[in-house]
């Protein structure tokens, strides 16, 4: 196992139990292993250096893992990632808002499944890191209140551009990714909503919502 040693993993995970655990099984397969507490401390040790896999938990406070992963994939492509949570049982349950390669059940997944996830993406990396840098990840935004008429709104940065425009919302499905071009310069960007105060309770449904694709409204609301 020592060539895995200079392969580094980064946990990010607001629960040091778990943090620890994942560490130690790491540690003893041959990694190098980082932890981070949230997204935000994630970021600040990627300023310094890159691991070759980041596994994320998906709620977590500050920066939920959602908007983390998908900071990630933007910024660094190259990046293998797993995103890991309790609320989800499979991967086919996980909302489309979450930006990662694989997906791994904490609490469910045994340390031999995670290992292998692990191994299999430092073996494809080059390949998926192609792959990833067709993707334009989406920019994660919250619901920044309503307008004059009462109708929700948010405000998008473009991603190419880097103007930013307000956009008019309605009745929107909160964990589906949704694209809009610039109002500049018909960049398509994509973006998500925040969800992530719904993942706590995946049973209970969130409201439903629909997009409205054009600058905020000044018509009467509905």
């Amino acid at each position: 196992m020592a060539s895995l040693a200079r392969h580094e993993i980064l946990v990010v995970d607001d629960d040091e139990a778990v943090c620890d655990s994942i560490g130690l099984v790491l540690t003893e397969a041959g990694y190098q292993v980082h932890v981070a507490t949230n997204g935000f401390a994630a970021l600040t040790q990627l300023r310094e250096k890159f691991p070759t896999v980041i596994i994320s938990d998906l709620n977590m406070p500050q920066m939920s893992g959602f908007e983390f992963l998908s900071v990630v994939r933007r910024r660094f492509p190259h990046i293998s990632v797993i995103a890991m949570s309790g609320a989800y049982l499979t991967e086919d349950t996980v909302p489309s808002g979450v930006i990662a390669d694989v997906f791994y059940p904490k609490g469910r997944g045994n340390t031999e499944e995670l290992l292998k996830i692990v191994a299999d993406l430092i073996q494809t990396s080059a390949l998926r890191a192609i792959s990833r840098q067709r993707e334009s990840a989406p920019v994660w935004i919250s619901r920044n209140g309503t307008d004059s008429q009462g109708t929700p709104y948010v405000v998008l940065s473009c991603t190419e551009c880097l103007r930013s425009f307000p956009l008019s919302l309605t009745i929107v499905d909160l964990q589906k990714i949704q694209e809009t071009r610039c109002l500049f310069c018909s960049n398509t960007v994509r973006y998500i909503v925040d969800f992530t105060l719904s993942i706590a309770s995946p049973q209970s449904e969130a409201e439903p919502l629909t997009v409205i694709r054009g600058p905020v409204q000044t018509a009467a609301k509905a």
